[in-house]
């Protein structure tokens, strides 16, 4: 048993309001996502359009508010006006970006159509690599006007009457990496340009969106964050959001790197949204342009050779590889390789969750988090059948209670420090020192006059006896107090077997005087819930 950790939480300390999409989803045609999990006209529960209506039906009970589509590296040369109208007559193109066959099967209105079924907001990528600012507006005319003009016209010829009413558009993905096809990286003066003229143009034809402008691909990216200040320079007066990627890795068997990951994103945020000030203040302007973590993931990798000399962050030459072995796939709906993520469901569940709540910290200014692999997160799939992971609960749990407002969450407990680490030339780490054992965000939903804090224990070993103080709330109590554990780390949840890991209610604890104490397990998550009565 650890030392008391305590929490504390006061209305007086507010962040910030939580913005609905902000434990969203992203969804990009890689491998067996949409060819297989989404589409399959052979499935038993395929509908007329050969979506996977299992799949759907999962979906449609989480509530999942919005999922970025359709891409990903792969949009940076989609052409999507080859993928509208009969499907006999659309055109099958190479994805340089994965070695694929795209055969436009899931094409624009599918992917938005959908959205549609599983009743969440499409949030829309647009192709800013190869694509032109004239296919921008075309693709906003023909997904969002109502009628009269000829790409409008042809989207109800193609058999949807009414306006998709997409209301977020992302203008490129990843612009700054070389890996992307039509990358800016050596010209984010010229990136910038483009999205203005094209944000103001997209705007002209639909009043009523919003746009976002890609910052960097990660925090390693050898221009960040001067590559971002360059690009916002030239636009910022038109556009919403700095969209911003980050894949979290650490070595295998570094649980406490792999749960502390979350501090290297706080870092990117706080640096990104200094940037987007300072901007801000070279354009005399009162505008407050938000972030969006529209791709977000975190992983256990092998340490790779270094390369001393090569520089840290040079990505570009491992992109600019040519392999003249490397072949095109075709992925086969129906053939679709099992997804398996090494280790067990907890880890994997509680890595994902300590990068969220870090977003739920800066609810203030990160208003859209699309989790990477956040649909399997929510409904694991295979060939054929689909279930709950453990980080389905999680995700629900969050998507249930994180509303309202984020805030200040204190935190004191004990402390371990994380060495500095690379994984290989580019993804290096510096250390940090003193990070809390007890990782914790909460949210105060007024209007309900619920309190919700969120736990994770990221020591392997010990547990801890809490004390989480709510004095300034008057009137609330405890309504109910949740922890989700195993101790079988290589456990995983399966078809017809998917509560192995699950949430179980807590009972064992006090509460007086404000204050609730509890024990918090080892590789824990946790949720408390405080409600007074409404006047």
């Amino acid at each position: 048993m650890g030392q008391e950790a305590k929490i504390t939480v006061h209305p007086s300390f507010e962040i910030g309001e939580i913005s609905n999409e902000l434990f969203s989803a992203f969804l990009e045609p890689i491998g067996t996502m949409v060819n297989g999990t989404m589409f399959n006209p052979k499935h038993p529960t395929a509908d007329d359009q050969g979506f996977r209506t299992d799949f759907i039906d999962a979906l449609k009970k989480t509530d999942l508010p919005a999922v970025r589509m359709p891409g990903g590296n792969f949009v940076s040369a989609w052409q999507w006006k080859d993928s509208i109208g009969p499907k006999s007559e659309r055109k099958v193109h190479l994805d340089p970006a994965w070695h694929q066959y795209i055969t436009n099967e899931v094409g624009h209105d599918e992917y938005l159509q959908w959205a549609e079924k599983v009743g969440t907001k499409p949030l829309y990528t647009v192709n800013m690599g190869t694509g032109s600012i004239q296919d921008a507006m075309d693709l906003v005319e023909y997904t969002n006007h109502e009628g009269g003009t000829y790409w409008s016209d042809l989207r109800k010829k193609n058999g949807h009457e009414a306006p998709y009413n997409v209301k977020t558009w992302y203008l490129g993905n990843e612009m700054d990496g070389p890996w992307q096809l039509g990358a800016w990286d050596k010209n984010p003066e010229a990136y910038g340009c483009k999205v203005l003229e094209t944000s103001k143009a997209i705007k002209w034809i639909d009043e009523s969106i919003k746009t976002g402008v890609c910052g960097s691909s990660a925090p390693f990216m050898e221009g960040f964050p001067a590559w971002d200040e360059a690009v916002l320079d030239k636009c910022y007066d038109v556009v919403d959001y700095v969209s911003v990627h980050h894949y979290h890795s650490a070595p295998q068997g570094d649980i406490k790197s792999l749960l502390g990951g979350s501090l290297y994103y706080e870092d990117f945020i706080n640096t990104e949204v200094a940037m987007i000030d300072y901007v801000a203040s070279k354009h005399r302007s009162p505008k407050k342009v938000m972030l969006s973590f529209d791709e977000y993931g975190a992983m256990v990798r092998p340490l790779q050779p270094l390369h001393p000399g090569y520089g840290r962050y040079n990505m570009a030459r491992s992109h600019y590889h040519f392999d003249p072995e490397r072949r095109y796939i075709l992925h086969d709906p129906d053939n679709m390789n099992e997804r398996e993520f090494p280790g067990g469901d907890m880890l994997q569940a509680l890595s994902m969750a300590s990068i969220q709540l870090a977003l739920l910290r800066h609810a203030d200014r990160v208003k859209i988090g699309c989790m990477t692999g956040g649909l399997y997160a929510l409904a694991a799939a295979n060939h054929d059948h689909v279930w709950n992971s453990a980080s389905h609960y999680i995700f629900m749990h969050l998507l249930k209670y994180a509303k309202g407002l984020s805030l200040t969450t204190k935190v004191s407990s004990e402390t371990y420090d994380m060495p500095g680490y690379a994984i290989e030339d580019t993804s290096q780490y510096t250390g940090k020192e003193g990070v809390n054992f007890i990782d914790a965000a909460s949210a105060w939903d007024k209007d309900n006059n619920r309190l919700t804090v969120f736990a994770i224990n990221r020591n392997e070993e010990s547990s801890y006896p809490l004390t989480i103080d709510v004095k300034g709330f008057e009137d609330y109590k405890v309504v109910s107090a949740f922890k989700m554990k195993t101790d079988d780390l290589n456990l995983k949840n399966s078809f017809g077997n998917d509560t192995l890991i699950s949430p179980e209610s807590e009972t064992v604890y006090t509460f007086d005087n404000g204050e609730l104490k509890i024990n918090i397990e080892p590789l824990s998550w946790n949720v408390y819930v405080f409600e007074a009565e409404k006047p």
